[in-house]
């Protein structure tokens, strides 16, 4: 079992495939230049399920393939397929912008991928060109509805930000109510890559928009998630994830190794190990006392705490999933 510093049960490893994404969204990097990290700097597939053994004989059940947007990486199937072979069981998800979905989903779940998220940020064309930097939407439908076609499990981000979608908050709320996809509202994370004239919405404002047209109650977390759940009358519940909250990183369970080999403890603070030297000289010891090592420098909680002075991250969340 893996315990980080502060006590906390550390079972959940984000992978990072490549820092490479086919969109330019105004919260993630709308300025940097279509260029990617060279092939050799890279992990190979091979390298990283070596360091992700190592995770899975300490307690790691649930991983999450991201990146930059994962689909870009050729032979990603073949790559789960490691992961679930060595281990059936595990929850084995991918985050993805959804815009190669369609023709990939089926290779994915054939390899044992059990679940996507996908971002969906606004239901409008035009909208979303203004969000991501070019004509994307009728694709990451057609993925969205091939994934649900073929039985992955689909749950669907959005970014509220006034000015841009905040209006809509209710129709892309129905749009997954309607599909039977949970769908969780992600607070605007300030980062120096971003837009810096982008405002997201609020927790708050998010649920008084809801409120316009439906009654819903707070009900219980979904073990270590970050999300606040909320549930219709009926039964459909939505999710509300706020880094600015006080109890955000209570239960963290999460650690994320990057492409390249960066093991790094919390979303938000730069401190962080490589174990690029150990996996490719196949020194496993080496990896696990690298992932010791992080886990007790795993911080409390991060700086975006309200009741303190927000910070800007320098983080690329386009490195690190997210």
């Amino acid at each position: 079992m893996l315990i980080d510093g502060h006590g906390r049960k550390v079972n959940y490893l984000r992978v990072s495939v490549t820092e490479r994404c086919n969109f330019r969204c105004q919260y993630c990097m709308p300025e940097k230049p279509f260029s990617w990290v060279p092939k050799e700097n890279l992990l190979s597939f091979e390298e990283l399920f070596l360091f992700i053994k190592v995770g899975i004989d300490e307690g790691i059940d649930k991983i999450r393939i991201t990146g930059g947007e994962p689909l870009l990486r050729t032979g990603l199937d073949k790559f789960i397929k490691m992961i679930n072979d060595y281990k059936s069981g595990l929850d084995i998800a991918l985050t993805t912008n959804g815009y190669l979905l369609a023709g990939v989903a089926q290779d994915l779940k054939d390899a044992g991928l059990k679940r996507i998220n996908v971002s969906l940020d606004t239901l409008k064309d035009d909208v979303a060109a203004k969000i991501s930097g070019k004509d994307v939407l009728k694709k990451v439908k057609e993925g969205i509805a091939k994934a649900q076609e073929i039985g992955l499990g689909v749950k669907i981000n959005n970014v509220p930000l006034k000015g841009i979608n905040a209006d809509e908050i209710i129709e892309v709320l129905e749009y997954c109510k309607e599909r039977n996809m949970p769908i969780r509202f992600i607070e605007y994370m300030e980062n120096k890559h971003a837009n810096d004239k982008l405002e997201g919405l609020s927790e708050e404002e998010v649920k008084q928009k809801i409120a316009t047209k439906y009654n819903f109650t707070e009900v219980k977390r979904e073990g270590a998630s970050p999300s606040k759940m909320y549930e219709f009358d009926d039964g459909y519940r939505f999710g509300i994830i706020n880094p600015h909250a006080h109890d955000f990183c209570e239960d963290c369970n999460r650690i994320r190794l990057t492409a390249e080999g960066v093991l790094i403890p919390c979303l938000y603070f730069e401190e962080a190990l490589s174990i690029k030297k150990a996996v490719k000289a196949g020194d496993v010891a080496g990896a696990a006392e690298v992932l010791k090592e992080v886990l007790r420098n795993k911080p409390e909680k991060n700086k975006w705490s309200s009741d303190e002075e927000n910070e800007t991250s320098d983080r690329a969340f386009y490195e690190t999933g997210g």
